[in-house]
């Protein structure tokens, strides 16, 4: 199997994850998309939509889409739920986390730490983070009577949700105020096999056009 994909983006680092916690052998290949490689005509081969993560499976098939890269690695093992109800909750998550959770906590760290706050973003910014913490208040409150966010035990709705959400400093969130939160990041970080998201201080800034 091979996976495209920058490790500095969490959609991406959802992918490294998963593969780190069930041991799934791949071949990592790095897309640069600071650099536009996710333009090139030799990836857009691989996806027209010119984006990232990119699974290029055993068999040869072509996948899209994190959240369903990530149905995809965990369908058989102990994150992807066995009962229906369970597994109808893991995608309600994994479609908040695209619609209501993703599009302001990444992107607010992308102007913050990628573009340096230019004054014609800084609007922007600050609606992201107004709904970056709508969607942590609604994290917090679900948290308080439950370890992850489906049953007893961390799902691909938490690996979802966590890629974004343990960096949400770097886009100026403060997480101080959400200890439930703090104690489920916590949580993660603590299975077996867990890797680390290099942070984003570790990539130096140019002009590019997203990140997330």
């Amino acid at each position: 199997m091979r996976i495209y994909g920058d490790i500095y983006s969490g959609n991406c680092y959802k992918i490294k994850l998963i593969c780190a916690l069930l041991a799934i052998e791949h071949e990592w290949v790095a897309v640069d998309i600071m650099q536009g490689e996710t333009r090139v005509d030799s990836f857009l081969a691989l996806n027209p939509n010119g984006q990232i993560p990119v699974c290029i499976t055993d068999d040869g098939e072509n996948l899209t889409e994190s959240n369903a890269i990530l149905y995809y690695l965990a369908q058989d093992s102990d994150y992807w739920p066995r009962e229906r109800l369970a597994q109808t909750r893991v995608l309600e998550w994994q479609f908040f986390e695209q619609y209501s959770h993703e599009p302001k906590i990444a992107v607010a760290r992308f102007i913050k730490v990628y573009q340096g706050m230019p004054n014609d973003r800084r609007q922007e910014y600050e609606a992201c983070l107004k709904g970056g913490y709508r969607a942590l208040d609604l994290m917090e409150r679900h948290l308080q009577k439950r370890a992850f966010l489906v049953g007893d035990s961390c799902s691909i709705a938490d690996i979802s949700l966590f890629a974004y959400t343990h960096v949400a400093p770097e886009g100026g969130f403060d997480l101080a105020a959400y200890p439930r939160i703090r104690d489920w990041i916590a949580s993660i970080q603590l299975l077996p096999g867990f890797v680390a998201m290099p942070p984003a201080s570790s990539r130096a800034a140019s002009d590019v056009s997203q990140l997330y």
